[in-house]
């Protein structure tokens, strides 16, 4: 027993603490299981986490998946030493992800990584991704902390998501029967989400040499709390709007921006056309713009500028969805529509 202690003392001694390990795990076991949901039949700490799968009611029943992570945004919590919303973060853009084609969330895993496993951290974060799945309806059914000595700088750490969920295949959206006459509706963001964190870094703390405590007029807040406000969670938004309203197509808008996201739901014979007066953008968005010098192009490719989803739906009921999404508290606009588009045209098209 004796020298079972000294080599794991050696373990610790090369960086890696297993008992802070374990502990984490008996920390997190409350925060976690506030997330679970019928399906859920196992419990944090085992080798994986099991789901039952109720597909009873579904005729052709697809898992979709995805993976995401925070990006360099995670360079702004290390600053503010603050880890309670980057899990949300992690969680809207795999989330977002798979209900934009169509899928409700089934479960999410996590994956955290740092070069000490600091306890306090490591639960801000779990707190968040808790959060996130609970406004998600999804469940948190395990995960991975890894300590890895050597790979990152003292209080720094990287993050990964993953979300399974399910849909029934004819309910699939993948933008097939999107037409030209169908109307485009643009949900509003809740700032940068986590697209282009490396450009506004670059702009904010080398360029204008400004701190995450500065505080910043145009924004009524901090610089900290602005770059750091977690990503909008859409799951709730769609399943209503599914439930009433005939949709034809989402766009997650995240890298690539406008520009390139609505041509991946698009038909090649559709091009999207975008008022560009139609909305506002959040402040942010143009003080980077002007800060950085920054063309429109290059600001409607990086950035989602103020709309996180664009929805493709019928004429005829623009006006009633635009009403529903206000009702839920959403800021919706009517922003253009799908039109014909020939060979040598591009798939996204800007008027005044």
């Amino acid at each position: 027993m004796e020298k079972e202690k000294k080599k794991q003392n050696k373990y610790a001694e090369a960086g890696v603490d297993i008992d802070a390990g374990n502990r984490l795990v008996e920390l997190l076991k409350p925060i976690v299981s506030r997330t679970f949901k019928s399906g859920v039949i196992t419990d944090i700490g085992g080798f994986a986490g099991l789901f039952s799968l109720n597909v009873e009611h579904i005729k052709n029943p697809v898992l979709v998946s995805s993976t995401d992570g925070v990006g360099t945004k995670l360079r702004v919590a290390f600053m503010l030493d603050k880890h309670d919303t980057v899990g949300i973060d992690l969680v809207a853009m795999c989330v977002n992800d798979i209900m934009v084609q169509g899928a409700a969330p089934l479960f999410f895993l996590d994956y955290i990584s740092m070069g000490k496993l600091d306890l306090n951290t490591a639960q801000e974060i779990v707190k968040g991704i808790a959060a996130g799945c609970l406004e998600a309806n999804c469940s948190l059914i395990g995960g991975e902390t890894a300590e890895m000595p050597g790979f990152y700088p003292e209080g720094e750490y990287d993050l990964a998501g993953f979300v399974v969920g399910l849909a029934d295949n004819e309910e699939l959206l993948d933008g097939s029967e999107i037409a030209v006459g169908h109307q485009l509706i643009g949900i509003g963001s809740s700032g940068l989400h986590s697209n282009g964190y490396s450009l506004v870094r670059k702009i904010f703390f080398d360029g204008l040499k400004m701190s995450v405590n500065d505080y910043v007029e145009d924004f009524g807040r901090t610089l900290g709390e602005e770059l750091l406000e977690p990503t909008r969670i859409y799951a709730r938004t769609i399943r209503n709007l599914r439930r009433d309203f005939k949709i034809y197509g989402i766009s997650h808008i995240t890298g690539g921006g406008l520009l390139d996201n609505p041509p991946r739901i698009l038909p090649k014979a559709c091009k999207a056309v975008i008022q560009r007066s139609s909305w506002t953008p959040p402040p942010i968005f143009t003080y980077i713009q002007k800060a950085g010098r920054i063309s429109d192009r290059e600001m409607m490719r990086t950035f989602n500028n103020g709309l996180g989803l664009i929805i493709v739906v019928n004429e005829e009921e623009t006006g009633e969805i635009l009403l529903r999404l206000k009702a839920m508290g959403e800021s919706a606009y009517h922003i253009g529509s799908v039109e014909s588009r020939q060979e040598e045209e591009e798939a996204v098209q800007f008027v005044p």
